[in-house]
C-alpha cells in the first residue's frame, strides 16, 4: 500500500506539471485542438490520480486486496490514456490516438473492481 501511495503522489506531482507546461509552455505551439486534447489527458489523469489514493485508503483500512489491483488498473489506465493523448497531442501521429480507448477500457475496469472491492469491505 506504500508504494501504492507514492504511485500516486508521483502522479500527482506528473499531472501538475504537465498541466502548468501545457498551460505555459505549449498554449502558442498547439492548436487548439490539440491543446484541448492535452488538457483532457491532464485532466482524466487527476481524476484517475485520485482514485488511486482512494484505493490506497480504502486498502489502509480495510485490507481488502481488490482495492490493490483497482489502483494498479487505473495506473495502467494512465499510461494509456493520457500518456496517448500526451503523445498525440505533441506528434499528431494517429497511432496513438487509436490507444487512448485501452485507456479508457481500463479505467471503467478499475471502477468496476474498486466497486467490488467496497461490496467486499461492507458486505
Amino acid at each position: 500500500m506504500k508504494l501504492i501511495l507514492m504511485i500516486g503522489a508521483i502522479s500527482g506531482f506528473i499531472t501538475v506539471a504537465l498541466g502548468a507546461f501545457g498551460a505555459h509552455g505549449l498554449e502558442s505551439k498547439l492548436t487548439e485542438k490539440m491543446m484541448q486534447t492535452w488538457e483532457k489527458a491532464v485532466q482524466y489523469q487527476m481524476f484517475h490520480t485520485t482514485a488511486i489514493f482512494i484505493a490506497a485508503i480504502l486498502l489502509v483500512v480495510s485490507e481488502v486486496t481488490t482495492f490493490q489491483t483497482s489502483a494498479w488498473v487505473f495506473l495502467i489506465g494512465i499510461i494509456l490514456f493520457s500518456g496517448s493523448l500526451y503523445v498525440y497531442s505533441l506528434t499528431g501521429a494517429k497511432t496513438f490516438a487509436m490507444i487512448t480507448p485501452l485507456g479508457g477500457v481500463a479505467f471503467l475496469i478499475g471502477w468496476v473492481i474498486l466497486a467490488y472491492g467496497v461490496t467486499k469491505m461492507v458486505g
